[in-house]
C-alpha cells in the first residue's frame, strides 16, 4: 500500500509543516529556521534591488545620451585651404542634411556649428561648448525641447540662447539676463588677433538630466552662430538621429555614402561604448558575487535541516517501521527545506520590488541621515539614484534562489532517508 503511494501526498506536507513549526526545547530547530528564512530573503531582496538599480542605471545613461546628443554624427575630413590651412568645415551644409535625411531609418539631420569659448556675467566666468542650431531642430531634442525641468520659454529661442542649468548656477544668472561669451580666435588685426566678444540674454534655462552637459552646454541660434564663429554659410557637422538607435551602425555605410566622399561618421555607441561595457562587465560582477550571497543564505537551509533530521531520528525510524518508504521520508524533508526556500524567496521578491518603487524615497532618507553628498552628480553624470524593475531580472533571480535552496535540500533530505530504522531506534 505505501509503495502506491503517489509522491508528495498530502501526508507528507501535513508532517513536513509539523517538522518546519518544530518548537525551540526540540533543540533549537525553529531557531534556525528562521535564520535560514531570514537569509534567503535578505540575499533574494539584496540580489533583486541591485539588479533593478544596475538596469536602471544603464537605462537612464543611456536614456541621457540619446535623448540630447546626436545618435551618428557626420563630419568631413580636413581639406587645405589656398592660405594652407586645415578646415572641416562643410559648405553645401543643407544639401546634405536633405540627403541625409532622406536615408531610409534617419528621422532628423540638422547642421552645427560648435565651438568652445568662455561665458562670462558679472565676476564669474566659465566654459562653455556653443551648438548653434536651427530653432525648429532644438525643438526636436527631447531632453532639451521637454527636460526634466526648465525655466523661460524656449518659443524665444531665436532672440538669444539656451543654457544649461549648471552653466546657470555657475553664473548665477536668471531668464533675461545678458551673458557675454567670449572667443580667443576673433579679428586678426594688425596687432594680432583680438578676441571676438558677443553679449546674448538667456531665453532658456534646462535641465537635461546629465550633470555634464547641463554644466557645459549652451545653445545658440544657427544663423548667430555662424557670425559668432566666423562660419558664414558653413557647417562644422551634421547631427543625424535615427528610429532605432542600437542598430545605428547599420546605418552608418548608408550615411556616408549620401553624405559624400570626404565624410565620416562617429556614432553613440563609440563615444560611450567603453562606458557601456564596463558597465556590462560590472554587472556580471555583481551578478556572480551576490550569487554567492543566495547560495551561502540557502546554505544555512542545510544546517537546520541537519539538526531537523537528527532531533527526528525516532519519528523516522518509527514512520519507517510503519511501512514509510525512503523516498516519502526524502519528499518529508525536502519539502521543510525547500519550503523555507520557497517563502523566503517570495519574501525577497516582495521587498526587492518595494525598494525599487519606493528607491526616491528611501534614498532621500539615506541621504538626510548621512547629512547630504551620498550621490555626486559631478562623478556619476546623472543626478539620482534610478531603479528598473526588468520581468528578466526578478525572474533571474527567483529562478537562482530556488534552485539553490532546493538543490541544497537534497543532502540531507537524502541522510534522512537512508536512515536505518534499527539503528534510529536502537537508544530509545
Amino acid at each position: 500500500m505505501a509503495g502506491s503511494t503517489p509522491p508528495f501526498a498530502r501526508f507528507e506536507w501535513m508532517v513536513a509543516w509539523r517538522y518546519i513549526r518544530a518548537r525551540r526545547a526540540e533543540g533549537g530547530v525553529s531557531v534556525m529556521t528562521w535564520i535560514s528564512l531570514i537569509g534567503v530573503t535578505l540575499a533574494v531582496f539584496a540580489l533583486i534591488a541591485t539588479l533593478a538599480v544596475r538596469s536602471g542605471f544603464r537605462a537612464e545613461f543611456v536614456d541621457t545620451i540619446l535623448g540630447a546628443n546626436a545618435h551618428v554624427t557626420i563630419y568631413q575630413s580636413p581639406e587645405a585651404l589656398t592660405s594652407g590651412a586645415q578646415s572641416r568645415a562643410i559648405g553645401d551644409y543643407a544639401g546634405m542634411a536633405e540627403r541625409l535625411a532622406a536615408v531610409p531609418g534617419v528621422t532628423r539631420a540638422a547642421p552645427l556649428v560648435r565651438g568652445q569659448v568662455m561665458a562670462n556675467f558679472g565676476n564669474s566666468n566659465t566654459g562653455v561648448e556653443v551648438y548653434g542650431i536651427a530653432p525648429a531642430d532644438l525643438l526636436s531634442i527631447p531632453r532639451i525641447a521637454a527636460p526634466e525641468t526648465a525655466l523661460g520659454d524656449i518659443a524665444r529661442f531665436d532672440e538669444g540662447i539656451a543654457i544649461g542649468s549648471g552653466i546657470a548656477r555657475e553664473l548665477g544668472v536668471a531668464v533675461g539676463d545678458r551673458i557675454r561669451l567670449i572667443s580667443p580666435n576673433g579679428v586678426r588685426t594688425a596687432m594680432g588677433t583680438s578676441p571676438r566678444v558677443g553679449a546674448y540674454e538667456v531665453v532658456y534655462i534646462f535641465t537635461s538630466g546629465r550633470y555634464d552637459i547641463d554644466r557645459t552646454r549652451l545653445y545658440m541660434p544657427l544663423a548667430e552662430a555662424q557670425v559668432f564663429f566666423n562660419r558664414d554659410g558653413q557647417a562644422d557637422e551634421i547631427e543625424v538621429m535615427v528610429a532605432d538607435p542600437d542598430t545605428v551602425a547599420a546605418l552608418v555605410p548608408a550615411l556616408l555614402t549620401a553624405a559624400g566622399p570626404r565624410a565620416l561618421a562617429w556614432t553613440w555607441q563609440d563615444s560611450a561604448g567603453a562606458f557601456l561595457r564596463a558597465l556590462t562587465v560590472e554587472d556580471n560582477v555583481m551578478f556572480v558575487i551576490l550569487s554567492i550571497l543566495v547560495l551561502i543564505a540557502s546554505m544555512n537551509i542545510i544546517s537546520g535541516l541537519i539538526m531537523l533530521v537528527k532531533n527526528k531520528g525516532r519519528d523516522i525510524g518509527i514512520l519507517r517501521t510503519m511501512g514509510l518508504t525512503e523516498g516519502s521520508v526524502l519528499r518529508i524533508f525536502f519539502l521543510c527545506g525547500a519550503g523555507i526556500g520557497t517563502v523566503g524567496t517570495l519574501l525577497g521578491v516582495i521587498l526587492g520590488c518595494l525598494f525599487a518603487i519606493w528607491i526616491d524615497p528611501i534614498f532621500s532618507l539615506v541621504n538626510y541621515v548621512s547629512g547630504g553628498g551620498v550621490w555626486d552628480p559631478s562623478i556619476r553624470g546623472i543626478y539620482h539614484l534610478p531603479a528598473k524593475l526588468e520581468a528578466g531580472d526578478v525572474a533571474s533571480a527567483v529562478a537562482l534562489s530556488l534552485f539553490l535552496s532546493w538543490v541544497v535540500t537534497l543532502l540531507p533530505a537524502r541522510r534522512a532517508a537512508r536512515m536505518n530504522p534499527v539503528e534510529a531506534l536502537r537508544h530509545e
